[in-house]
Formats: C-alpha cells, structure tokens, sequence
C-alpha cells in the first residue's frame, strides 16, 4: 500500500481552479476528521512532499479508505495544476465529487 498523508473525498471549483477540497489528514497512525483545505494550504501540503490520493471513507471503518488516484502537483511555480493522471491545463480531481 502506498504511504497516505491525506485522502480528499470531495472538491470545490471555480473558474476551472480548486477553491476548496474536504479531506481527511493522517494524524500519527489514524487520520483526523475531516478537514476543509483551500487551494493554497493543498498547494504547501504536497510541495512539502505529503502524499494525497482521491477516495472515501469506508463506512464503520475509522481510519479504512478506498483509495482512487494520487493527487499531483504540475506545471511551473505560480503556475501549477492539481490533478489526478495527467495532460489536463486545470486543476482536475478525477474521481471525487463536487460539494
């Protein structure tokens, strides 16, 4: 299994960027509730090298997720994309629903 910092379970867009993404975030051996992220606080999280992939929750199961793809970050600084897979010029969460 791959290492997983954090899970996103739903995303927020506007005008083709990440306004805002809910997740949850590995706190020691569990993870945490979950957590509202802006772009900008997702952007520092993964340039400092944490691992997020797209999934949810399994219901009963505590810290148990089905995992969908990982999350990267790409493109030059200032202009950089978050996505799932590759070959997109926006930001693009396959997988995970819009709230």
């Amino acid at each position: 299994m791959p290492r997983v910092d954090g899970v996103i379970e739903a995303v927020r867009y506007k005008s083709g960027r990440i306004e805002l993404v809910r997740a949850y975030e590995r706190r020691g051996a569990t993870f945490s509730d979950h957590v509202l992220l802006d772009r900008t606080t997702l952007v520092e999280r993964l340039q400092q090298g944490k691992h997020f992939f797209v999934g949810s929750r399994r219901e009963f199961q505590a810290s148990t997720f089905e995992l969908g793809d990982a999350v990267s970050l790409v493109g030059p600084d200032g202009h950089q994309y978050i996505m799932t897979g590759t070959g997109a010029d926006h930001d693009r969460l396959d997988g995970s629903p819009i709230f």
